[in-house]
C-alpha cells in the first residue's frame, strides 16, 4: 500500500531511535523500535494504533492480540496489558502511529451519524482490523502536516475528524460509539476503571467501585469483564503488579520496596501473585534489571 510506504518514511524522519515520541499534534504519538523487545507491562489508553511495519503482540487478561504492518488496533478503555514487539530490525524498524481517542470529538461526530440499534452488548476493549486505503491516506496526511506547522493548526482538526469518522464507519464503530455515550454502560465501566487507577495501592473495595460506577455489583462485574476481559478484582491486582514491575525495571527498586509501594503488606503474597502473573518471582526481575537496564528501558518505551 503506497500510503503506508510513504507514512513509514515520515515516521522514520520523526523518530530518531527507539521510543515513543510526542508530536506537535496533542493526541498523535509516533512509536519506533529497532529490535524485538521483551514482554513489558504497560497500560493502554483509548486509542487507535496503526501499525506501519513490523509486528507486535499484546496480552490482556488471558487473551493475546497479535498485529502487524497493515493492521490497526483499537482500544476503547484503559486496560493493563503486556506488550512485546516481535518483528523489528535496524533496517526495517517496528513503526506505529498512535492517535488517542477524544470522547468529545467522537460524540460530536456521532451526532451527525445514523443512530445504532439500542441495547447493544458491550464488547472486549481491544480489536485488530485491516487498514484500508482511505484510513492509510488520512493517517499519511495527518503525519505529513507535522512538517508544516501553520497548515497543521488549520488542517489538523479536519484530518483528525476524518480519521475518527473512518474508524466509526469500520468494524469497530460500535465499540467506539460507546466511548462517547454520556451515561452508557461503557462510560460507567470507565468510571470504575478510573477509581481503580486512582486507588490501586489501597485495599480493593467493591462497594466504593459500584458507587463510582452507579451500577449494582452483579451488573458491574458482568460488564466490566466483558470489556476488560478481567473481573474488577483481577484488574486491581494487575494494576498493582504491573506498577510494581515498572518500579523494578524502570527505577531499579528492589522487590520488597516495590511490593510495599503498590500496597502489599505481605512480601510472600506479593511474590506469589507476581510470579503467577509474570512467570517468575520479583527478585529475579530485579536481578535482570541490573544486568539489562538499557534493554528494558527501550522495551518499556515502546510497549
Amino acid at each position: 500500500m503506497e500510503s503506508l510506504s510513504r507514512l513509514s518514511d515520515i515516521l522514520m524522519a520523526h523518530t530518531p531511535g527507539s521510543g515513543t515520541f510526542d508530536t506537535a499534534w496533542p493526541r498523535l504519538f509516533l512509536i519506533r523500535s529497532d529490535q524485538p523487545t521483551e514482554p513489558m507491562p504497560t497500560h493502554y489508553v483509548a486509542a487507535a494504533c496503526v501499525m506501519v511495519q513490523g509486528a507486535k503482540q499484546v496480552l490482556v487478561g488471558d487473551r493475546l492480540y497479535a498485529y502487524r504492518g497493515g493492521q490497526y488496533l483499537t482500544v476503547s478503555v484503559d486496560v493493563p496489558a503486556t506488550g512485546q514487539v516481535t518483528l523489528a530490525s535496524p533496517d526495517k524498524p517496528y513503526l506505529c502511529l498512535m492517535l488517542t481517542l477524544d470522547a468529545a470529538l467522537l460524540g460530536d461526530l456521532i451526532l451527525g451519524l445514523e443512530a445504532p440499534p439500542s441495547g447493544e452488548a458491550l464488547e472486549a476493549s481491544l480489536r485488530v482490523d485491516e487498514v484500508d486505503e482511505r484510513l492509510a491516506d488520512a493517517c499519511l496526511r495527518l503525519a505529513a502536516l507535522l512538517d508544516r506547522p501553520r497548515d497543521l493548526a488549520v488542517l489538523g482538526p479536519l484530518v483528525e475528524r476524518e480519521i475518527l469518522y473512518l474508524l466509526l464507519q469500520g468494524e469497530q464503530g460500535r465499540r467506539l460509539r460507546q466511548i462517547a455515550t454520556a451515561d452508557g454502560r461503557l462510560t460507567r465501566v470507565t468510571r470504575a476503571i478510573r477509581w481503580l487507577k486512582d486507588n490501586y495501592s489501597r485495599p480493593f473495595r467493591m462497594a466504593a467501585l459500584t458507587e463510582a460506577a452507579s451500577m449494582s455489583a452483579s451488573s458491574l462485574h458482568a460488564h466490566f469483564k466483558a470489556v476488560t476481559l478481567m473481573s474488577p478484582l483481577q484488574y486491581h491486582k494487575q494494576l498493582r503488579l504491573q506498577e510494581a514491575r515498572q518500579l523494578i525495571f524502570m527505577q531499579g527498586m528492589d522487590a520488597a520496596d516495590a511490593g510495599h509501594s503498590v500496597g502489599y503488606d505481605s512480601p510472600s503474597q506479593f511474590s506469589r501473585e507476581y510470579k503467577r502473573l509474570f512467570g517468575a518471582p520479583p527478585i529475579r526481575d530485579a536481578a535482570l534489571w541490573v544486568q539489562n537496564r538499557e534493554h528494558f528501558a527501550i522495551a518499556e518505551a515502546v510497549s
